[in-house]
């Protein structure tokens, strides 16, 4: 079930945005690995150094997750947004 404002989460939510950060570099990895073997020598430091953004990037989605965002949840007040 979706949420009532989910175009708001979807639009100002920290997580959403990391996710989609982490799935850029999960899609660029076999890209430049197919480009690094077809025309020069595999450069393992650049295949280790996409591999540790994209598992930071989904760490940073989870603790994003974690933290109420106050323009997305709703949360005013300490009072928990309405369910609709």
């Amino acid at each position: 079930m979706l949420v009532s404002n989910w175009r708001a989460v979807v639009k100002h939510a920290w997580s959403v945005r990391f996710m989609v950060l982490a799935l850029l570099f999960i899609i660029l990895e076999p890209i430049y690995t197919f480009v690094a073997a077809t025309w020069v020598a595999k450069n393992i430091y650049i295949q280790l150094g996409m591999s540790i953004v994209t598992g930071l990037l989904a760490v940073a989605a989870i603790i994003a997750r974690i933290f109420v965002q106050q323009k997305v949840s709703g949360d005013l007040n300490g009072k928990p947004p309405q369910e609709g």
